[in-house]
């Protein structure tokens, strides 16, 4: 679990914690890795947004004999890692009485795969979170990333965090400062501020959230 790539000056850095603080939002840092049980206590509290990548998949296409078989497209789809780590995330959140709210995808079968294994519930499938059917390549008009940006810093409902499930590209779009080498099912944990803003919380790997314990 790790912090945005971006690293202040001392100065700004003493000035972002104390915005940060009176604002209660708190201050999630990890030694090594190591998950937080500060960052269990503010989830559970509800008021975050998880921008996750989809979980681990192949760069192409399965075979025929290999695909599964709902996945009638061909489609790209989650190799065994992406199957585990989905499906220990969801767990993990069910275990730690993180409560998820809306689910909103990307419409390719790898992130509805993702969101599926996962159990995070029933998502929306949103075209501004997918591929547009260049996978892996950035939108050079910058209007998904535009798009995610601002959704990220709604509110969630009382009690809820929402959970976004996209694409590397998109999310770097959306946050260039903060997703530098956002790994497979990588998550950036937002905390909305209710005045259009959403400071980054934590960065979460996907297979972390199952070491993170209750308080």
């Amino acid at each position: 679990m790790r912090y945005s790539e971006h690293r202040p000056s001392p100065m700004r850095r003493r000035s972002w914690l104390a915005m940060i603080l009176g604002l209660s939002i708190p201050v999630l840092a990890s030694s090594q890795g190591a998950p937080s049980d500060s960052l269990t206590t503010a989830l559970r509290a509800g008021g975050h947004v998880i921008v996750m990548r989809h979980a681990s998949s192949p760069r192409t296409p399965p075979e025929a004999a290999q695909a599964n078989a709902d996945n009638l497209q061909g489609e790209r789809q989650l190799d065994a890692l992406g199957r585990t780590t989905s499906q220990e995330m969801g767990e993990a959140l069910r275990r730690l009485g993180i409560p998820v709210g809306q689910v909103l995808s990307s419409p390719t079968y790898r992130a509805l795969e993702t969101v599926r294994l996962a159990r995070f519930g029933e998502a929306r499938a949103q075209p501004e979170l997918g591929d547009s059917g260049a996978s892996m390549q950035s939108q050079s008009d910058g209007k998904r990333g535009a798009w995610l940006k601002a959704k990220s810093a709604e509110t969630p409902p009382p009690g809820r965090n929402t959970v976004f499930v996209t694409h590397l590209p998109n999310i770097m779009e959306a946050f260039p400062d903060l997703a530098a080498g956002l790994a497979d099912g990588e998550a950036l944990v937002l905390r909305p501020d209710g005045r259009g803003n959403a400071p980054l919380v934590a960065r979460v790997k996907i297979e972390e959230w199952k070491g993170m314990r209750a308080p």
